[in-house]
């Protein structure tokens, strides 16, 4: 399918919503950010990998801050490391800031970079590794039938909430505690607004 450039939308975009979709609403239609101890340390873990650079160790070819696209998903966005292995298979890798731990959202994330990468090279991208900066340990995901799948599910629902431009509920649950627009999306309060209406004109 032919996308417009403003139909394309963020790799990131696919991990926010699955997080939060009211998260992924507000950094991606409301324009809305604010920095916690969770996102300062996860920009400091990308410094080094943000930048566009290229190396060889061993036989394998590491480039970093390497753009990706899918003009089949609409989709656009960037990968903190590549590793071409010596067959030329692209294998991405997702920088995280905090300990080892199985991530839905991280997932989903990894997957899309994977099929951008098998667009882009045309070769096929079967894994991905997360690296934990807490732990300095990458954890390997392999891009199942059900993983692309849920991709795909994923970036059209996207491009969904985008295109209806309105808010999601708030979740108010303990992905609240993560996330560094907790004071602006004010699940709580929200979630209580109808019981507090209610009791006020009785």
């Amino acid at each position: 399918m032919g996308w417009q450039d403003a139909e394309y939308i963020p790799v990131s975009a696919l991990q926010h919503y699955v997080f939060c979709p009211r998260q992924c609403a507000l950094i991606h239609l409301e324009q809305v950010w604010e920095e916690n101890l969770f996102t300062l340390r996860g920009r400091r873990v990308h410094e080094n990998v943000d930048i566009p650079d290229r190396e060889v160790e061993e036989g394998v070819r590491i480039e970093r801050a390497v753009p990706l696209w899918s003009d089949r998903l609409g989709l656009i966005g960037r990968a903190d490391v590549v590793e071409f292995l010596p067959d030329g298979t692209p294998y991405p890798v997702e920088y995280k800031a905090g300990p080892r731990r199985a991530r839905r959202a991280d997932e989903v994330q990894l997957c899309a970079q994977g099929i951008c990468l098998e667009e882009m090279t045309g070769r096929s991208v079967m894994r991905g590794a997360l690296y934990h900066h807490g732990s300095r340990r990458r954890r390997e995901v392999r891009f199942t039938p059900e993983l692309r799948s849920q991709v795909e599910k994923v970036a059209k629902a996207v491009r969904q909430l985008l295109q209806e431009a309105a808010l999601p509920p708030p979740v108010a649950d303990g992905r609240c505690r993560d996330c560094s627009l907790v004071d602006i999306c004010m699940p709580r309060v929200l979630q209580n607004l109808p019981t507090w209406l209610e009791r006020e004109w009785k």
